[in-house]
């Protein structure tokens, strides 16, 4: 079946547990094969059939729950139809989308008018809007959500101070003795009072618990309106026929601490939702064009792919492109983590968001919209923040099922309390107390915050988990397997040793470097870029001689220079006794021995091997930190493999693996009751990177490797790993924390609030508090789960340059 995914905005989520209603809702949809909605993020990640529905439908469907909805989370470019407020392309040639995973995500082939859903809310948007600048397309953001819940709070607060002083509390408790004003009745002027109160600040309650039982749901909602109704529909019974005892102050108050928790416990997951937002902020607002010879401002979301880009020293890049002319160095950091920059010159590519720091550049535009890398990131994260981990599903059907409990349970606790001889109003408070304290909100906000915060701090650090049972499933990891070209060394080869027999060391790198300047083998490559670094004298060459599979040769500054291998050596005649120890030595250990004879004697041996990256070594140290063994999995043969595992301290070295038995080597370790993490960068890894209990992707690896990987690290660094593995765990732990909490709560609340402990030792809650403690616990909830932002994470030693791919750094002379 053909399927694809798209993050849809949705707005006015106000509680955790209204995300069933979208899920529910929208699965009884023909063609939509998955939904999962968080509350966190205003968002819904949605998988389906292309060929049955469309995202026009989609977003219809979404407003048709009641929520706001004005396309894509990350639209796709100014040219969509989505877009389009006038509709005025009729229609639209198919586009595939691609994530940095490699799995299509977007298909767009539908004709689309602009009276259908998609439209509302695009009109007039400015770039930064399109791009996600300010929150959502139209909608409320996180911020104006907090704040309309502030303002109902208020109202409902400041009425519930007269509403309580007239109220039998008022008179009997605090003694209040002021007549109501007009000569009304007390009953009849407090039902005035909390007119505004259940006509404006409740009615969030009971519009969210019509949308809940139009999708065949119990939510949080369902609760509240009950809870708040029931009070006041009682009260205002009673004051209909002639008057006595009412609690319109239980119901006013009861909604003022909802919304008072609520607005604090908004205002706490708002920051759950920074590294996206922070991410979307990245893309400038706009960007220099070159037309026809002249420099234009246009929008970042008007650019199209084919635009000349000019992009001056200190400006952002708007969009992906390749450079054209110019060079100048580039700081990445943002979006992929790597701390230094990098250069750019003709041919190479460029992301948008990135600084440009040096020079001018003139590039032409490649990618836009949500082709960029920077949306693709984006998109990634929204996806594995709004899927849900096992607990968090087992978390869903609990608030589920606590909604009905707390209804039979009130309805229960009313029938008790009456029987038991209780007055009706009395029966009715404990009842309502019941429904309130059971509220499910904590419960359902448990996981997906802390799942909010945890890949949102990995994204900070070029960390993208896929989704989160990735996350959850990192923190039990116990083995790290690690391929070892490419994500432990470098894939490129270094010098190590220079020994020199008769000549001073300068003098045969300058020899050496002169001649390897005239080849293109790799090795010759690494020995110019030594003698680089070493800045020794660059001298002329005359002759040049290639021997294939042997070396070469040529008259360097009037001596004869020969560099090779040791039957080049042998064949030319040269004397290597004095050199032939070392060199053996040197190739034992793995290492590629290259000699250098100069006018027909032998003066040098040059190592070389694959250089190991500068943070791998600090990164086995940190998993050894964590408890966790590490394992060198490799197609190279034992000795070049050891080498390697002796200078990072890897515990144990499977080499000699062919490409297709990689993944039957994670198998073994996990038949051996191991949870194993992969890693590796490769076409070859895919099947281990599949195989294993999380596959972790090398960033700069091949598509497919990404692809099948449950964890992307963008910076190719091997010390991502165990800030990957640490991130889980204490994902994990807050999320366990936080359920433990939800739970606990309800099952030492639920009995106080059914007054099971008032007849032996006084003790009961009213309604108000009721809410207070209710509210109070979300509230702890949310903070608890920010807290991982204070995770310490490993970091890499001052020195060390996690260069991007393809960046050469010099290796330190005289290594092995």
């Amino acid at each position: 079946m053909n399927s694809q995914t798209t993050v849809l905005e949705v707005g006015g989520l106000h509680w955790a547990t209204s995300q069933s209603v979208v899920e529910k809702a929208l699965a009884r949809r023909p063609g939509v094969l998955g939904v999962e909605a968080n509350a966190v993020s205003q968002t819904a990640t949605i998988t389906y059939d292309p060929t049955r529905t469309s995202l026009a439908e989609l977003t219809g469907w979404v407003r048709d729950c009641g929520y706001h909805c004005a396309g894509r989370a990350v639209p796709e470019h100014v040219c969509d139809p989505m877009d389009e407020p006038d509709g005025s392309h009729s229609t639209h040639h198919p586009t595939r989308k691609h994530h940095p995973a490699g799995h299509e995500t977007q298909l767009v082939d539908e004709p689309q008018t602009g009276d259908q859903p998609g439209h509302e809310g695009h009109e007039g948007r400015s770039a930064q809007e399109v791009m996600g600048h300010g929150g959502h397309h139209g909608a409320m953001s996180m911020e104006d959500m907090t704040r309309d819940m502030r303002n109902r709070f208020a109202l409902a607060a400041l009425l519930s101070i007269p509403i309580t002083m007239w109220s039998p509390i008022g008179r009997d408790l605090l003694g209040f003795t002021a007549s109501a004003p007009f000569g009304l009745r007390d009953d009849v002027f407090t039902l005035i009072l909390s007119l505004p109160v259940i006509l404006y600040s409740a009615w969030i309650f009971f519009d969210g618990a019509y949308r809940a039982l139009r999708a065949k749901t119990l939510d949080m909602m369902v609760l509240v309106a009950v809870a708040v109704g029931t009070g006041w529909l009682y009260s205002l019974a009673v004051t209909l026929t002639g008057g006595g005892e009412v609690f319109y102050e239980a119901a006013t108050v009861l909604t003022s601490f909802v919304l008072l928790g609520h607005w604090f416990e908004m205002r706490a997951r708002g920051g759950a939702n920074e590294a996206v937002r922070t991410l979307l902020e990245l893309a400038p607002p706009m960007a220099v064009v070159l037309r026809d010879g002249t420099e234009v401002e246009v929008p970042t979301a008007e650019v199209v792919v084919g635009d000349l880009l000019l992009v001056r020293p200190g400006s952002k890049i708007p969009v992906d492109a390749v450079v054209e002319d110019g060079e100048s160095e580039v700081d990445e950091s943002m979006v992929t983590g790597e701390s230094l920059p990098v250069s750019k010159a003709p041919g190479d590519e460029i992301i948008g968001a990135s600084i440009n720091t040096t020079g001018t550049l003139r590039a032409r535009a490649t990618k836009v919209g949500s082709d960029t890398a920077l949306a693709q990131i984006v998109a990634m994260v929204q996806e594995a923040q709004n899927s849900k981990a096992p607990g968090q599903r087992l978390a869903d059907k609990a608030a589920f099922w606590l909604v009905f409990v707390a209804l039979i349970g009130g309805t229960g606790t009313f029938l008790v309390w009456w029987l038991a001889g209780a007055s009706v109003p009395t029966a009715v408070l404990y009842a309502i107390t019941v429904v309130v304290i059971t509220c499910p909100d904590a419960l359902g906000l448990a996981t997906p915050t802390a799942i909010m915060v945890g890949t949102g701090l990995g994204a900070k650090r070029g960390v993208l988990f896929k989704n989160a049972t990735a996350l959850e499933t990192s923190a039990r990891i116990d083995t790290v397997v690690m391929d070892k070209t490419g994500t432990l060394t470098k894939g490129e080869p270094e010098v190590t040793d220079v020994v020199v027999h008769g000549l001073s060391e300068d003098d045969v790198l300058a020899l050496t470097a002169a001649v390897e300047r005239e080849s293109e083998h790799p090795l010759a490559a690494a020995v110019v870029r030594y003698a680089e670094a070493r800045q020794v004298p660059r001298l002329e060459v005359a002759g040049f001689r290639n021997v294939p599979g042997h070396g070469a040769g040529a008259q360097v500054a009037g001596r004869r220079v020969l560099v090779g291998n040791r039957k080049l050596m042998v064949d030319e005649g040269i004397d290597i006794a004095a050199l032939v120890a070392r060199r053996d030595e040197l190739a034992a250990t793995g290492r590629t021995a290259v000699m250098v004879a100069v006018d027909g004697t032998a003066a040098a041996v040059i190592a070389l091997a694959d250089a190991v990256r500068d943070t791998a070594a600090p990164a086995v140290a940190a998993l050894h930190e964590a408890g966790i063994e590490v394992v060198m999995l490799t197609g190279d043969n034992e000795a070049t493999a050891k080498r390697i595992a002796g200078q990072l301290g890897i515990d144990t070295v499977i080499a000699d693996v062919l490409p297709g038995d990689k993944a039957d080597k994670v198998a073994e370790l996990q038949r051996a009751g191991k949870k194993v993490a992969m890693v590796g960068d490769g076409v070859n890894d895919a099947p281990a990177l599949a195989t294993a209990d999380i596959g972790i992707a090398i960033g700069a690896g091949t598509d497919v490797a990404i692809e099948t990987a449950d964890v992307v690290l963008m910076r190719s660094d091997p010390l991502d790993v165990p800030i990957a593995l640490r991130i889980g765990k204490g994902t994990l732990r807050k999320m366990r924390q936080n359920l433990g909490w939800a739970i606990g709560y309800n099952v030492i609340a639920l009995p106080i609030a059914a007054g099971v402990f008032e007849p032996s030792l006084g003790i009961s809650l009213s309604p108000e508090l009721a809410a207070l403690s209710m509210s109070g616990s979300s509230f702890i909830v949310a903070v608890n789960a920010l807290h991982l932002k204070r995770l310490h994470l490993p970091s890499a030693p001052p020195a060390a340059a996690t260069g991007a791919p393809g960046r050469r750094v010099p290796a330190p002379a005289g290594t092995s």
